[in-house]
């Protein structure tokens, strides 16, 4: 395993970490579930990442079941607040982050969360109120470091602002990024790049579509995400992933790697990882043999013309628009549906 520290001011963390977004207490019944955890810690994973609003908490529940007994100092364990959580103030509001971060932690069983994440832009809270919570569960002892996920440059850079100014540096931003989806190149890296917050990706394999298991015009295989994740589907069409034009686009880039003797999934990990940018790649798994195959990307060279060549096949299909940072599309929606 590789490690490289996430930003200039946060923690140690595996180049591939282990997310239980769609799977733990979704998709995969609890052994297997833990299953995957136990094989990523044996690989020497030592980041994990999962969410309050994941399977309605039953994700941190199981994560914290995997690592009882495991030295916590050894381990990196990630959740966010602010998506979901039914009515009540809004989703990053002082008291909405208070009540989530103890529910979390007695989920997770643990006395603190090395990296506590805000989980998309919440506009009706104002944002210096949310950023005092987050610097006030750090000062508490409740959380090591923070961070933010699919928040737009502009957010993230007044976040990084008036973070510093409480003396609490934000260390990290969780956004999607993958062969398919470059939203964050644009906007969102140079900006952080400039403050030294470090990139924490998610769907580096675009829910699984660049293991090239999905075919176009074909019925999505038994047991995939698409079919078997309650929600998995809606995730992966909102970022039009199981359209027939990006299958074929796929599938003409994974008979590029297989000509060059690497498979599509470790090509796309390690296109992820090959930039100083991303500290680590979260992957998720519904069987523990997943994680050994996903990680020979760390060893995976990238040939330039092999490169150029997936990148002629994708173009068509790959999506850049800044526009389309996950709390911005969220955002426009809702302005959206206010109209109408």
């Amino acid at each position: 395993m590789q490690y490289r520290r996430l930003g200039a001011d946060g923690p140690v963390v595996s180049r591939i970490a282990f997310g239980n977004s769609l799977t733990a207490g979704n998709q995969l019944a609890d052994p297997n579930a833990l299953a995957c955890v136990h094989a990523a810690l044996d690989a020497g994973i030592n980041t994990f990442d999962t969410a309050d609003a994941y399977a309605d908490g039953r994700a941190e529940e199981l994560l914290g079941r995997a690592l009882r007994g495991v030295d916590r100092d050894s381990v990196v364990v990630c959740t966010k607040v602010g998506r979901g959580g039914g009515p009540g103030p809004g989703a990053l509001s002082p008291t909405r982050i208070a009540t989530s971060l103890d529910a979390s932690l007695r989920r997770l069983g643990t006395g603190h969360i090395d990296l506590y994440q805000a989980h998309l832009y919440d506009d009706t809270t104002p944002l210096e109120d949310t950023v005092r919570a987050f610097a006030a569960a750090v000062h508490a002892g409740k959380v090591r470091y923070i961070g933010v996920s699919e928040w737009a440059a502009d957010e993230i850079e007044q976040a990084a602002a008036l973070a510093r100014e409480l003396g609490v540096p934000l260390v990290s931003d969780q956004p999607q990024y993958n062969l398919l989806w470059r939203v964050i190149e644009a906007e969102v890296v140079p900006a952080c790049t400039a403050l030294g917050v470090g990139q924490m990706v998610w769907s580096p394999l675009a829910g699984g579509v660049l293991t090239g298991k999905y075919r176009p015009r074909q019925q999505p295989p038994a047991g995939s995400r698409a079919v078997a994740a309650q929600g998995g589907e809606v995730s992966m069409r909102r970022f039009n992933f199981m359209s027939d034009e990006v299958l074929t686009a796929v599938a003409a880039a994974a008979d590029l790697a297989e000509q060059a003797g690497v498979t599509l999934p470790q090509l796309a990990l390690a296109w992820v990882l090959r930039g100083e940018s991303v500290a680590t790649a979260v992957i998720g798994a519904s069987a523990p043999e997943q994680i050994g195959r996903n990680l020979a990307a760390l060893e995976t060279a990238l040939d330039p013309e092999l490169l150029h060549r997936v990148d002629a096949a994708l173009a068509p299909v790959v999506v850049r628009d800044p526009a389309l940072t996950l709390s911005r599309m969220l955002r426009a929606k809702s302005l959206s549906q206010k109209a109408s």
